[in-house]
């Protein structure tokens, strides 16, 4: 069989933590950040946890894992 490849925008949007949980930054915050008020911006600092639902879909995408 060959081997599965990494879907690219996981890659660069997505961490696995050691426990195997999937980290992701807030949405909305890579461009155009003026229409958005100063509150909105603090408040999406940082990463969180995605939820089981979603973490299965990205680790699908990423079968390897991420570095």
């Amino acid at each position: 069989m060959p081997k599965l490849k990494t879907k690219s925008g996981v890659k660069k949007r997505f961490k696995i933590t050691a426990t195997g949980k999937v980290l992701a930054g807030a949405a909305g915050k890579r461009h155009r950040l003026i229409s958005h008020n100063s509150k909105y911006i603090r408040s999406n600092r940082g990463t969180s946890v995605l939820s089981d639902a979603n973490a299965t879909t990205i680790k699908s995408w990423a079968p390897y894992g991420l570095n």
